[in-house]
C-alpha cells in the first residue's frame, strides 16, 4: 500500500467517527436548548405558533446558507488537499529514483570479486591507473550514496509533513460538514413540527382539510410569501387556506390572523364573523366589476385577488354598529384594518383588509 493510500485509510478510520461523534454531541446540546426554550415560551395560540414557524423557517434558512457557505469552504481546502496529495506523489516519485543509485552501488560492490580487479588492489602498493581510477570511481559512489541519503531524509520528512496537512485538512472538513449538516436536518425537524402543530390547532378550530391535506398545504405560513410570487387573481387553489367560514379562503397568514380575530369576536358577540366574500380569483373580480361598476376595483387589482381582504356581514357593515365598532378597536391587534379609502371612496364599511407588516409588529 503506497504512503498516500495510508494516509487516507487512517482518516478515513480515525477521523470520521470522532467527527460524527462531535456533532451528534452538540446537536444533541442543541435540540435540548431549544426544547427547553419551547417548555418556557409555550406557544398556545395561533399567532405564536405562526411566529414561532416564522422564526424557525429563518434560523433554518440562515444554517442552510451558512452550510452552503462552509461547502464553498470546504471546496476550497479539498483543492488544497489535493494539491498537497499530488505533492506526496511526486515525492514518492522523486524517492523511487533516488533510491536506484544507492541500490545500484550496493549491487556493484557485492558484485566486485574480492580478489583481482576488486577491492584488494585498492590496497596495495603500486596500484596502477586503472586501479587509482576504479578507487575514484569508488570513492565518487560512495559521496553520491551519502548524498543521496541526505536528500531521501530531507524527502521523508517533507512527506511526513504533506501527510500531517492533509489530514488536519480532512480532518476539519469531515468534522465542519457533519456540524452543519446535522444542525440543518434538526432545524428542518423542528420546523416540520411547528407547522403540524399549528395546522392541527387550525384543524381544531374548524378549517377543514381535504384527505390529502391540501388545504393543510396551503395553511402553511412559509408558503405565504411564495402565494405573492402569483398574478393578481390566480392563486392556485392549493396556496390558499379556508376559512373557518365554509367556501372561503385567503392567504395562509392571512386566514391565521383571521381565525384568531373570528375566535376573539366570537367571545365579544358569541358568533362568528359573518363573511360573504374573501379571496376572488380574475374571473370572480371581473364579474363583480361588469355587475357592480364603482364598486369593485379594476380587474387583476384588487386585494382579494391576493388572498389579503374579506368583506364582512353580520353588522360589521353598518358603520357605527356595535360590530363594526369593536373591530375598529380590535382588528389591528390581528393584522387587520379598515382602509381609509373605505370610509367614503367608495363607502365601504364591510371591507377589511390585512397587512402581514403590521400584524409581524404586534
Amino acid at each position: 500500500m503506497g504512503l498516500i493510500a495510508v494516509v487516507m485509510a487512517v482518516v478515513a478510520s480515525l477521523l470520521v467517527p470522532a467527527a460524527a461523534g462531535q456533532a451528534q454531541a452538540q446537536v444533541r446540546g442543541s435540540a435540548d436548548r431549544q426544547a427547553r426554550a419551547q417548555e418556557l415560551r409555550d406557544p398556545n395560540d395561533l399567532r405564536e405558533l405562526r411566529k414561532e414557524a416564522e422564526r424557525s423557517a429563518k434560523e433554518l434558512e440562515e444554517a442552510t446558507k451558512a452550510l452552503e457557505n462552509r461547502r464553498s469552504t470546504i471546496a476550497a481546502s479539498e483543492k488544497e488537499l489535493k494539491t498537497k496529495l499530488t505533492a506526496l506523489q511526486e515525492l514518492e516519485r522523486r524517492l523511487t529514483v533516488m533510491r536506484q543509485p544507492v541500490s545500484q552501488m550496493v549491487e556493484l560492490l557485492y558484485e566486485q570479486p574480492i580478489a583481482a580487479g576488486g577491492v584488494l588492489p585498492f590496497m596495495a602498493e603500486g596500484a596502477d591507473e586503472g586501479t587509482l581510477r576504479a578507487l575514484s570511481d569508488a570513492t565518487q559512489m560512495v559521496a553520491v550514496r551519502q548524498q543521496a541519503v541526505e536528500q531521501t531524509s530531507a524527502l521523508y520528512k517533507e512527506t511526513e509533513r504533506l501527510a500531517a496537512e492533509a489530514q488536519e485538512l480532512r480532518a476539519g472538513n469531515l468534522l465542519a460538514e457533519a456540524q452543519l449538516a446535522a444542525e440543518v436536518d434538526t432545524l428542518r425537524q423542528r420546523s416540520d413540527k411547528i407547522v403540524k402543530s399549528l395546522t392541527a390547532a387550525l384543524v381544531k378550530l374548524g378549517i377543514k382539510i381535504d384527505k390529502v391535506g391540501r388545504a393543510a398545504l396551503g395553511c402553511d405560513p412559509l408558503r405565504a410569501a411564495t402565494a405573492g410570487d402569483f398574478p393578481n387573481g390566480l392563486i392556485p387553489k392549493g396556496m390558499l387556506c379556508p376559512l373557518q367560514q365554509k367556501g372561503f379562503s385567503l392567504r395562509a397568514d392571512a386566514t391565521i390572523a383571521f381565525v384568531s380575530l373570528n375566535e376573539a369576536y366570537r367571545k365579544r358577540f358569541g358568533k362568528p364573523i359573518c363573511v360573504t366574500d374573501a379571496y376572488r380569483s380574475l374571473a370572480a373580480q371581473q364579474s363583480i366589476y361588469y355587475r357592480r361598476p364603482g364598486f369593485a376595483a379594476v380587474p387583476g387589482r384588487s386585494n382579494h385577488g391576493l388572498g389579503l381582504a374579506v368583506d364582512l356581514c353580520g353588522g360589521v357593515e353598518r358603520s357605527g354598529s356595535s360590530e363594526f365598532v369593536w373591530m375598529e378597536r380590535n382588528s389591528k391587534k390581528y393584522g387587520w384594518f379598515h382602509p381609509s379609502w373605505a370610509y367614503s371612496s367608495p363607502f365601504e364599511p364591510w371591507h377589511w383588509e390585512y397587512d402581514p407588516k403590521m400584524d409581524s409588529l404586534l
